[in-house]
């Protein structure tokens, strides 16, 4: 009798494990739904995608990191620069987001790719007024080149896990009502 309430409680935690990444992935399809507007160009991806594990420059010279730094919290993870204006639109926006959502659940992450000089990224950051993103750089653009980051801005979504599991070409209103609806839907996936 032993063997069969062990195999019955063995099977049920397996399914379990099984079917907590199907959930995770139908609200996912349900964040998915809600885009409009700008948000119509984030593409959730199918099935999850790897990321990269090179190494990015903290600011103010404080050492380097990867993203592995972040596992355990859903990201948006921009890629940018100071010579963007799309960026210089957008970034004020995911400020916001940031404010509005950025917790133990959620992060938004900024890194500047390519030659962005620690002085103009300040000087960026304080003309639009945005004091709640990292300042991270990624000057080689391992990380970008890593992940396929052709043009700017570029934002990635990431997974608790690790994982890309959408991506938006281009600027967005990530201030918008669909864009915090997205995020909201997301954040549910985990709860």
């Amino acid at each position: 009798m032993k063997r069969i309430i062990a195999a019955l409680v063995y099977t049920a935690l397996g399914a379990g494990a099984i079917l907590a990444p199907v959930a995770a992935q139908a609200d996912l399809a349900q964040a998915a739904l809600l885009r409009a507007g700008d948000m119509k160009k984030l593409v959730f991806h199918e099935v999850p995608e790897a990321t990269s594990d090179a190494a990015y420059q903290l600011a103010d010279g404080a050492g380097e990191e990867t993203l592995e730094a972040y596992r355990g919290k859903y990201i948006l993870l921009n890629f940018w620069a100071t010579w963007c204006a799309p960026c210089r639109k957008e970034m004020p926006q995911l400020s916001e987001l940031q404010a509005e959502f950025g917790g133990d659940d959620f992060e938004v992450v900024t890194i500047a790719t390519g030659r962005n000089s620690p002085e103009g990224i300040k000087k960026f950051f304080a003309e639009i007024g945005v004091e709640n993103l990292p300042r991270h750089q990624d000057p080689r653009q391992a990380l970008a080149s890593q992940m396929g980051i052709f043009g700017l801005p570029i934002t990635v979504l990431i997974d608790p896990e690790g994982r890309e599991v959408a991506r938006l070409r281009g600027d967005a209103d990530w201030s918008s009502d669909s864009a915090k609806a997205v995020i909201g839907a997301v954040l549910g996936a985990d709860s």
